[in-house]
């Protein structure tokens, strides 16, 4: 079983830069694929970015690209969402979540594991 913690989130203003952490527990944490979900309110819930198991490989959605960047600490059980130059749009609460397999996904339902979720607010 793996558990997964989210922290890093707040208030900033537009132009600002925040990092999300992810840590996890159990011992499987090198062989997850993972990423960073959010919901913003009235909308549905997206992925932003995801990562292979290895960190290897990243891949990030088009509203972020380019702004956020991901990478996972195999060693430390933590991944990492650094985000620069936010804008309004990017409040939302953001989820991490980790899949049984070396590939990620932009699917929901392809990911086993989730966090409680952690709220970014951007003001404008």
């Amino acid at each position: 079983q793996v558990q997964l913690l989210e922290s890093g989130g707040g208030s900033v203003q537009a132009g600002g830069s925040l990092r999300l952490s992810c840590a996890a527990s159990g011992r499987t944490f090198s062989s997850l694929a993972m990423g960073w979900s959010r919901q913003a309110p009235g909308k549905e819930r997206e992925f932003v970015a995801t990562i292979t198991w290895s960190g290897g490989g990243t891949y990030y959605a088009d509203s972020v690209k380019c702004r956020f960047h991901l990478s996972k600490d195999n060693t430390r059980h933590k991944m990492y969402l650094q985000m620069k130059s936010l804008k309004p749009e990017d409040t939302a609460v953001y989820y991490c979540a980790a899949k049984r397999s070396s590939w990620p996904s932009g699917r929901e339902y392809d990911y086993d594991y989730w966090g409680q979720g952690t709220q970014v607010t951007v003001s404008s």
